[in-house]
């Protein structure tokens, strides 16, 4: 498994922005396939963005798509969420998770590593 720190989170007002991090540390970075989630209260998790282990291919989800870009520095061992034109409905939870293997996917349930989660809030 890889261990997974995320940062970034915070408040900010609709419309603002917000670059999230995902530090990674234990394994071949390139190696995993990356994903974003997100859970709000009282909310299941759901899916935000994922990346291939070489950051070619990249999915969003349809609500945050032309809004939020996906990145990473194989080199740095870290992956990035950029956040812009953020509303009061992305507020929630971030997780960073990874899978072994280079193919991203939307669905939780296959990754194998998850961070702790980082905090965003949007006020109206």
């Amino acid at each position: 498994q890889v261990q997974l720190v995320e940062s970034g989170g915070g408040l900010v007002q609709a419309g603002g922005s917000l670059r999230l991090s995902c530090a990674a540390s234990g394994r071949t970075f390139s190696a995993y396939a990356m994903g974003w989630f997100r859970q709000a209260p009282g909310k299941e998790r759901e899916f935000v963005a994922a990346i291939s282990g070489s950051g070619g291919l990249t999915y969003y989800a349809d609500s945050v798509k032309g809004r939020f870009t996906i990145s990473r520095d194989n080199a740095k061992s870290t992956m990035y969420l950029q956040m812009n034109s953020l509303k009061p409905e992305d507020t929630a939870v971030y997780y960073c998770a990874a899978k072994v293997g280079a193919r991203p996917s939307g669905s939780g349930e296959i990754y194998d590593s998850w961070g702790q989660g980082t905090q965003v809030t949007v006020s109206s």
